[in-house]
């Protein structure tokens, strides 16, 4: 059943889905690394059928799967030739540009039968994506080109929607969904996995993707809405080297304008990430990364600005609430034993 919106009822025919993923692309797997970190909800929980309502995952990634060589590289053979469905295709890594060169390859998965010669990771990319239910960029190398495509790479390299088009649609009508960090936030792209799961299920309506392909309710705050350091932020007081508890903007953090959730949901349980243990946010999660945000640990322009109108108050408001607070830690006297009364017998 086919749903106005574009999603699908999957579960009433086939109670079981495969996720390809792709590590070809131009990458490190540190992607594929942080997923096993995730807790909302694990990599475990989905493969083993652990959440119900949705369909169980059979997950094949090349760093985590039992199958290898030939046997792993089959899976996408058949699922090209139209002989897995359904499946979500996974890519991480940037995706090189391969015309623009007279001879050899920048990426490649498995090798041609016939000919002998690589499969290159575009190929595979043109041919699993019409095919595939959803499409799922998983990185900022994937996103948007990452690291890999900074000005003057000799790869050509950019991320799955300038390769596959900012307006593709997956065979269900789905816009390719783009799930950045550097790497990824664990729990950022399982949850996104997870409703999707939902909705090929027909229990979730089409993901609300922002205009850059993100799951809207990730990336629709900036780090610094999200930062255990956002209180000293307004009272002015910045961190002039690293170790401080207070805030890192004037240390080169661009937390205040870059989305990304990493301040508010920690890495790992709640715990740890970026700006919350002392580490400036350089933009990994925008699609502006890296180029406009170098030089790194330099204070961004407008930050610069802001933090000069923050200190022509907040030094004020501080003041004001540390006197204030010093009222507040004092009981009222009408709580006081009066000691010049006896005491009852």
């Amino acid at each position: 059943m086919t749903y106005r919106d574009g999603t699908s009822e999957l579960l009433g025919a086939s109670r079981e889905i495969d996720v390809l993923w792709i590590t070809a692309g131009l990458g490190c797997d540190g992607d594929t690394i942080a997923i096993t970190a995730a807790t909302q909800p694990t990599l475990e929980e989905l493969v083993m059928g652990a959440i119900p309502g949705i369909p169980r995952v059979n997950f094949h990634n090349p760093f985590l799967s039992y199958e290898n060589g030939d046997e792993f590289v089959d899976l996408f053979h058949r699922a090209a030739e139209g002989a897995t469905r359904p499946f979500i295709l996974v890519v991480e890594g940037s995706i090189p540009n391969e015309n623009n060169k007279s001879e050899g390859y920048w990426a490649a998965f498995g090798t041609n039968k016939e000919t002998g010669q690589p499969i290159t990771t575009c190929e595979w990319i043109d041919r699993l994506a019409p095919k595939a239910w959803a499409v799922v960029a998983a990185g900022t190398c994937s996103t948007y080109g990452g690291i890999h495509a900074m000005e003057g790479n000799p790869t050509g390299c950019m991320g799955l929607p300038d390769y596959l088009g900012w307006n593709w649609k997956s065979s269900s009508g789905i816009p390719i969904v783009c799930v950045p960090g550097c790497p990824v936030l664990p729990d950022n792209f399982m949850e996104t996995l997870l409703y999707l799961l939902y909705q090929s299920a027909g229990r979730s309506p089409m993901i609300p993707l922002d205009d850059a392909l993100r799951p809207t309710w990730l990336f629709n705050q900036t780090v610094h809405e999200g930062c255990d350091r956002g209180g000293y932020y307004e009272q002015a007081e910045f961190a002039e080297e690293y170790g401080s508890r207070t805030c890192i903007v004037k240390l080169g953090c661009w937390g205040p304008v870059v989305q990304c959730s990493v301040g508010e949901r920690g890495w790992i349980n709640g715990m740890g990430g970026g700006s919350n243990v002392g580490g400036i946010c350089i933009g990994c999660t925008m699609p502006g990364f890296p180029d406009k945000f170098m030089p790194f640990m330099d204070q961004p322009p407008g930050s610069l600005l802001s933090s000069h109108a923050v200190m022509t108050y907040g030094k004020a408001i501080h003041a004001l609430r540390k006197f204030t607070q010093a009222s507040l830690n004092k009981e009222p006297s009408w709580r006081r034993r009066n000691t010049k009364t006896s005491a009852p017998n």
